[in-house]
């Protein structure tokens, strides 16, 4: 008697054989989607970042500013 066909069992083989392959690629499939999610996090942070800093550098003058127009002023009065 027999248990299963040639034909049956090359099909089974390959069945075997394509769940072989793509089961590491569901891990990669889930390395790209988190790494995808780490990259837009890290580029909102970042943008957040760059707002604030344009916001707080508008709110308080620089000491260098200051320095840079007294400096401009007095150079203006030597001419």
């Amino acid at each position: 008697m027999k248990l299963i066909g040639r034909q049956a069992l090359a099909r089974l083989c390959g069945v075997v054989l394509i769940a072989a392959v793509l089961m590491p690629m569901q891990g990669c499939a889930v390395v790209a989607v988190a790494d995808a999610a780490v990259t837009v996090v890290a580029t909102g942070v970042k943008v957040g970042a760059k707002v604030v800093g344009a916001a707080v550098d508008l709110a308080i003058p620089d000491k260098d500013d200051e320095k840079k127009d007294a400096k401009e002023s007095k150079d203006a009065k030597k001419d």
